[in-house]
């Protein structure tokens, strides 16, 4: 087997700075008491301005002025991670969440679907740099070594344990893994490299050191099994950002929303579904959230899309007050079937799916704008359909043949030569609103050769009345 890590060394900054649309303004991440403040993580602006991590917020306040602030929130941070497994699962059945800000992928299983390593290797960091997360990534025959290759090598693949041997052997002893004590005993016996450790007698290392030592040594080298939980993906998708100012266009809103979205389209490739509603909460200070459903006629995960209707429904939304953060919420995610399409599409720049653009439509110009034909209980042909909104529709029942072309008032037909082809078929109905009706219908073909849907009132003569043509 083959097991993929990926590390995130900043993933507080990147989660936070994925909802600013300044990216390279200067951040810090600040955490601990009110009395005490203190800063966690910078980006790399604030580090210009002489901010270091460790610094008092008073002590960088006198230092530097203009730089924003956020909480280092570790919940938020566990939310970004189980984000990130979701989205890894879409390319391995086998994800852990084993080490912190980390992510473990068997991917030998996947890779006759994904490529060689290397093509996967890519497609892995363009989804990331995408959804903007820094990463490093490793390879390795067992997931204990690829977290530990992962923190001194980037893109290091390590195909068997032979090779696998002589990477760690390179390695410090001290970015191994081994507990701050064992590290620091090591080197003051002047062992600060695996191999030199590795060519001691294990009796001699397990008078020494703890038992510990030697079991993670052997985890690295694979002879020892690490047992790992497996990711499983939940049945419903809640995420929320917090935004660095108080909101009041709607301008504003479409990049956290654009987020939001991004990261939904990325959870449902994991499960392998989609979403047919999904509601936008817009949070405000002092009053209850604004809700913004967003409900599809069929499951879709499409990203552009998603955002594209979702952007109809913020275009046409007046907001009552601030917004403070956002949050997207989905728990409607049927299974995704894909549409089918032609193997030669033509001109396919110029044309466009009936139900990508009736969501348009829909978002565009609200629902009831957009309506379906259904059949309506009733023999009478005029009467027989009505209009309903998309989401409320209902099939057509079957019923005898009729005219796909109904004339809004019968006209007196003039064709002598036209020639009876079936009927007489009669609707006789609608004595209880006063529409009564009483017909015998035919189908006819004309002396154009045009199929034709005409009448006599029962009980009279004389010349046809036409209702319809069939195509």
């Amino acid at each position: 087997m083959r097991w993929a890590c990926i590390l995130f060394p900043q993933l507080a900054l990147d989660g936070v700075m994925r909802a600013r649309d300044e990216p390279e303004a200067p951040l810090a991440l600040v955490a601990g008491p009110a009395q005490r403040r203190v800063l966690q993580t910078l980006n790399p602006a604030a580090r210009g301005l002489g901010l270091r991590p460790g610094m008092t917020l008073t002590a960088a306040k006198a230092l530097a002025d203009g730089f924003a602030m956020a909480e280092y929130d570790h919940q938020q941070i566990e939310r970004w991670h189980t984000l990130l497994a979701a989205w890894a699962y879409r390319f391995s059945s086998h994800v852990s969440m084993h080490y912190p800000r980390a992510l473990l992928l068997e991917v030998q299983s996947s890779m006759g679907l994904f490529g060689p390593w290397q093509q996967f290797e890519q497609r892995l960091r363009g989804e990331l740099e995408a959804m903007g997360f820094c990463h490093r990534i490793a390879l390795a025959p067992n997931p204990a070594a690829a977290r530990v290759l992962a923190n001194s090598h980037d893109g290091i693949a390590v195909a068997n344990t032979e090779n696998l041997r002589q990477a760690l052997g390179q390695m410090s002893v001290d970015r191994v893994g081994w507990d701050a004590e064992s590290a620091s005993a090591l080197s003051r016996m002047g062992l600060r490299r695996v191999h030199q450790v590795l060519a001691l007698p294990r009796a001699t290392l397990a008078r020494r050191f703890p038992e510990g030592l030697l079991q993670h040594l052997d985890t690295l080298l694979g002879t020892r099994s690490l047992v790992l939980d497996c990711y499983v993906p939940p049945d419903f998708f809640d995420v929320r950002l917090e935004l660095n100012f108080d909101v009041e266009s709607n301008q504003a809103l479409f990049f956290p929303v654009k987020r939001l979205v991004s990261d939904l389209a990325a959870f449902l490739a994991g499960r392998d579904s989609g979403v047919q509603r999904f509601i936008l909460h817009l949070e405000h200070r002092s009053q209850q959230d604004t809700l913004v459903p967003v409900g599809l006629l069929a499951a879709e995960r499409a990203a552009d899309m998603l955002f594209e209707l979702t952007r109809g429904r913020l275009d046409s939304l007046q907001i009552p007050a601030p917004v403070q953060a956002v949050r997207l919420v989905a728990r409607d995610l049927p299974r995704f079937v894909p549409q089918s399409s032609q193997l030669f599409e033509e001109r396919p720049q110029q044309t466009l799916p009936w139900e990508q653009l009736r969501e348009r439509l829909r978002a565009r110009l609200g629902d009831e704008a957009v309506l379906d034909i259904c059949s309506h209980p009733d023999h009478r042909p005029e009467k027989a359909w009505r209009y309903q909104t998309a989401d409320k529709s209902v099939p057509l029942v079957d019923q005898p043949r009729r005219p796909g072309w109904l004339l809004s008032e019968p006209v007196a037909l003039t064709d002598t030569a036209a020639q009876i082809l079936a009927g007489p078929e009669r609707i006789e109905s609608g004595w209880w609103d006063g529409a009564d009706v009483r017909r015998d219908y035919y189908l006819i073909k004309t002396g154009q050769g045009q199929l034709a849907w005409v009448f006599r009132p029962v009980g009279q003569t004389g010349p046809f009345w036409l209702h319809g043509w069939f195509a």
